[in-house]
């Protein structure tokens, strides 16, 4: 039974208003003011703005998913409704909010680089001194070196912030859109939401410039209000494309749906799509956004077929999407009796089954260890004329490391080669999994660098957490420098899984250590390990050989599992 009452729901004032506003005559353009903060004087204080959007409401989306256990930034990887994602886990990230660095065009650039990066290093939290030696230091600021020097202190906000403003007084240089980009995304992801909404303000350049505001600025702040499931402000940034006269039809509400259901709010997508069906009709791809976060955000096969037959009963289509979706859900779920049906109902329906579609039976058959079967499905792909990708081998690779058939995997990751194929960091993280000792860690990480496939923070996240496991703390801490000189991290969840490795290792100075430094970098504690933390340096409590925190599901971003 649909049990959804849409009256009760507290998406209703957002139905309200797009009935209102978006369906009716063209926007008409008004006077930007932050849908969320305004500025007073020289203060900064949270004011609820009421018109003239007409709305804001204390909206809670715990209400109705307080029972879905959420990590601390959950994200599903490329997160459309045409992503090629075989298990949830084997696709390309592209975020479009992203801080990624540049390849350089000059020598001279990666020097500046270098000189910028040793100079933030010194300095420490000294951001006095940094700002000086900065001033000193003589670098001709480019476009490439700002967006470099940004991606490696990403995960700290305030060096990050401090080199933005110093870089664009520099004689000679403006930040572009990608520069204001980059430095909003980090300010959102840690939360310092006024003070990125003070950027955008500044970019809209006045009487002075042109207005760099696109739509991606406001996606960007979308989809980091979604991370910390505020779905509230994040349909109040939605209603600012209005303001900025940005067209706001079907594919911008999708584009909100999508960033809802990428970070796990998928119930209130689910509530938000239904809501509005008068002002943006129900379609295939609405739907499929829909179903692919029940499938692959939450991995949950009841709501998904929950949501399948609703379709039916709309007469909404069922697409290959649709059924790529559902098939991967049932991979996930080692359900292969479910993803063979679907596989042979779609093609009942005269639906072709296109890559995505094979890659979901081909994993399903290599969980199921029918490794001989999902080969042959393989071959039968290229034959209907679907070369197999990089997904494609990653769907065979992850179930044979994980059932020890270590010489099968490698055989497969040879043939990848042998087509030309460059593996990606998850097809590494199958084989890191399974390793055994400290020298093969090392060695298998040498060579992905020589293949160009440098690790990722997910990548330490998860042999810190191995090393820790076998209480070799020289590698752990040989990782973790590692990972500064890289420029990727450490961020929260680096900190969270190195404080309860040392924690549960009996290392407890050390652990208040890295947890005083977290703090000092205003990384938000997880209140289990405050908790833990707290008790033993006020009464000097020793740990015991169990720990409370869940750190699988708070220290992942994506992997990251014991051994």
């Amino acid at each position: 039974m649909w049990g959804i009452r849409f009256t009760r729901s507290k998406l209703y004032p957002f139905s309200v208003f797009a009935n209102t506003h978006l369906k009716s005559k063209p926007l008409k353009p008004t006077r930007y003011q932050n849908p969320i903060f305004e500025t007073v004087g020289t203060t900064r204080r949270t004011i609820p703005i009421t018109g003239p959007l007409k709305f804001c409401f204390p909206f809670q989306s715990s209400s109705f998913t307080s029972s879905i256990d959420f990590s601390s930034e959950p994200k599903v990887d490329n997160f459309e409704e045409n992503s090629d994602n075989d298990d949830g886990e084997d696709s390309e990230d592209f975020d479009g909010d992203s801080v990624n660095g540049l390849s350089f065009s000059n020598d001279g650039t990666v020097q500046d680089v270098k000189r910028i990066m040793d100079i933030i290093h010194e300095s420490g939290s000294n951001y006095v001194e940094m700002k000086n030696k900065l001033e000193l230091c003589d670098i001709r600021v480019s476009s490439e070196l700002v967006v470099e020097v940004l991606s490696r202190v990403r995960n700290d906000w305030q060096v990050a912030y401090m080199f933005f403003l110093w870089s664009g007084k520099q004689s000679g240089y403006a930040h572009s859109l990608r520069e204001y980009h980059s430095m909003i995304s980090i300010l959102a992801k840690m939360r310092k939401f006024d003070t990125a909404w003070a950027l955008i303000d500044e970019m809209r350049g006045g009487r002075s410039g042109p207005c760099l505001v696109t739509p991606q600025t406001l996606l960007i702040m979308i989809r980091r209000y979604c991370a910390v499931h505020d779905v509230g402000r994040a349909i109040n940034t939605f209603y600012a494309y209005k303001k900025f006269k940005f067209d706001v039809g079907m594919e911008e509400f999708q584009s909100l749906l999508s960033a809802l259901c990428r970070y796990k709010n998928v119930q209130d997508a689910e509530h938000l799509m239904f809501c509005n069906k008068d002002v943006f009709p129900l379609t295939t791809k609405s739907f499929n956004i829909i179903l692919n976060g029940w499938c692959n955000a939450i991995g949950s096969p009841r709501e998904a077929e929950r949501v399948w037959r609703e379709m039916g009963k709309r007469g909404v289509r069922h697409d290959v999407v649709s059924y790529a979706s559902i098939m991967s859900c049932y991979s996930k779920a080692c359900n292969l009796n479910q993803v063979l049906r679907f596989f042979t109902q779609m093609k009942s329906m005269g639906i072709e089954p296109d890559r995505k579609v094979y890659n979901a039976v081909i994993h399903a058959l290599a969980k199921a260890r029918h490794v001989k079967e999902a080969i042959n499905l393989l071959k039968t792909m290229e034959e209907k004329g679907f070369a197999p990708n990089v997904v494609t081998f990653n769907s065979l690779i992850k179930p044979l490391c994980k059932a020890r058939k270590i010489d099968e995997a490698r055989l497969v990751f040879d043939e990848m080669l042998q087509r030309g194929l460059t593996p990606t960091i998850r097809t590494y993280h199958a084989f890191l999994r399974i390793l055994r000792n400290g020298e093969e860690v090392f060695e298998l990480l040498e060579k992905m660098r020589k293949m160009g496939c440098q690790p990722t923070s997910d990548s330490y996240i998860m042999l810190i957490r191995k090393f820790s496991r076998w209480r070799q703390f020289d590698n752990v801490f040989k990782l973790w420098n590692e990972m500064a000189e890289k420029g990727v991290g450490p961020d929260r969840s680096s900190y969270i899984v190195l404080i309860h490795g040392l924690f549960l290792n009996g290392k407890l100075d050390e652990a208040h250590k890295y947890y005083m430094e977290m703090k000092e970098k205003q990384l938000l504690p997880e209140p289990k390990i405050d908790k833990m933390l707290q008790d033993w340096v006020s009464a000097n409590v020793q740990p015991v050989g169990t720990w409370p925190l869940n750190i699988e599901q708070e220290g992942q971003h994506n992997c990251c599992s014991w051994g």
